[in-house]
């Protein structure tokens, strides 16, 4: 005679089911919730005036605006091309999020929280600010990297950790959805 599963204990992977979309979404949450507080800090107190203050001899607290994307392409103070990267943020932070849905690792769904959190910290600025606000200002013998804040650096991180596991692990095997095609 097979033994049953007491009656609350959920089948297997259903749990892992239930939890694994609140851990991307948490990701997320906690990426922006750090990319916006630090940006208020820096912006409304820190910057004010803006000038550069030297943290160690590698990094620099600046103020800086990004009308563009990565790296400052695109930039532009046309109003049009601020609403264009709006709409395209929101695009890919949509798409992001119905992957995030049906992703089946942990590891995955946190580098797309992470990645989504960042994309909601920079859209949040450049719908207050019509740009977003960049700070972290990393150097090394006389070379400045581009300005960056907290949610680039969710963005990135998070992009790296879905490059290496595809690279690595083979990417997600697509679930069975039930039809025969």
């Amino acid at each position: 005679m097979l033994a049953s599963k007491p009656s609350g204990v959920p089948p297997s992977g259903r749990l892992a089911g239930l939890v694994m979309p609140w851990s991307g979404l948490a990701m997320a949450m906690a990426i922006l919730v750090v990319d916006q507080l630090s940006k208020y800090w820096i912006v409304h107190v820190v910057m004010n005036p803006p000038r550069a203050i030297p943290v160690t001899g590698f990094l620099n607290l600046v103020m800086g605006w990004n009308r563009g994307v990565s790296f400052g392409l695109l930039s532009s103070d046309i109003d049009w091309a601020r609403w264009a990267l709006v709409a395209l943020a929101l695009g890919i932070i949509g798409f992001l999020a119905a992957w995030l849905v049906r992703a089946d690792r942990l590891l995955v769904r946190l580098a797309l929280g992470s990645i989504i959190g960042g994309a909601i910290g920079n859209l949040i600025d450049r719908l207050q600010f019509g740009a977003v606000a960049d700070f972290l200002d990393f150097h090394a013998f006389g070379y400045h990297w581009y300005t960056f804040n907290v949610a680039d650096t969710g963005i990135s991180v998070g992009a790296v950790v879905l490059l290496l596991d595809a690279l690595f692990q083979g990417g997600e095997k697509p679930k069975n959805t039930g039809s025969l095609a």
